[in-house]
This record gives structure tokens, C-alpha cells and sequence, in this order.
């Protein structure tokens, strides 16, 4: 499974960051116990915009599910964070319905 992380997968563009930034997490992270909101950096996303917890049992399944998909991420960083804020903004959770 191909992760956006950008630590070893060949899809993945390293260093971009966005997954861990534009969506909302509702599961806690390791220093967010709520999650986080949209548009808001991930406290494990380091300055090189790489996950911390990659590879860690304490990282969200959330965030271990998401997957490169080459028609969400474009083809840079700003396309993924673009399209990701979309989708985010989109998207109906439970308890907007």
C-alpha cells in the first residue's frame, strides 16, 4: 500500500505534506487527542513534511489507509492540497447532515 508519507514509495512525491494538512482527522494523533481540523498542520508532520509517526503503531488508521491516487494528488503539492481542501469542503460528515 503506497502511503503519503513520502518515506519510500515511488508515487509519493516526498516532502509535500498535503494529506496532512488539508483533510480533517477526527481519530487522535500523538499531541492532538481531538484530531485535527481541516487546513490545520498535523503536530507529527515535520519541517521536511514528512509524517513522524510513519511505520508507528500510534499513527491513526486514518492516515495509514490513505493512499497516493495520482487523479487526487495532480502533479504537485499544490494540486494535492487544492484538491484535498475540495474534497474536504465537500465532503458531509455525520455530523453536518
Amino acid at each position: 500500500m503506497n502511503s503519503l508519507s513520502g518515506e519510500g514509495h515511488d508515487n509519493c512525491r516526498p516532502g509535500c505534506g498535503a494529506c496532512c494538512i488539508a483533510p480533517s482527522i477526527s481519530s487522535p494523533i500523538p499531541g492532538m487527542p481531538h484530531g485535527k481540523p481541516a487546513g490545520v498542520r498535523c503536530q507529527q508532520l515535520d519541517q521536511n513534511n514528512l509524517c513522524r509517526l510513519f511505520g508507528d503503531s500510534r499513527r491513526p488508521d486514518v492516515c495509514r489507509q490513505f493512499t497516493f491516487d495520482r487523479a487526487l494528488c495532480g502533479t504537485s503539492r499544490q494540486q494535492a492540497l487544492d484538491n484535498l481542501t475540495w474534497l474536504e469542503g465537500h465532503t458531509l460528515s455525520p455530523s453536518k447532515t
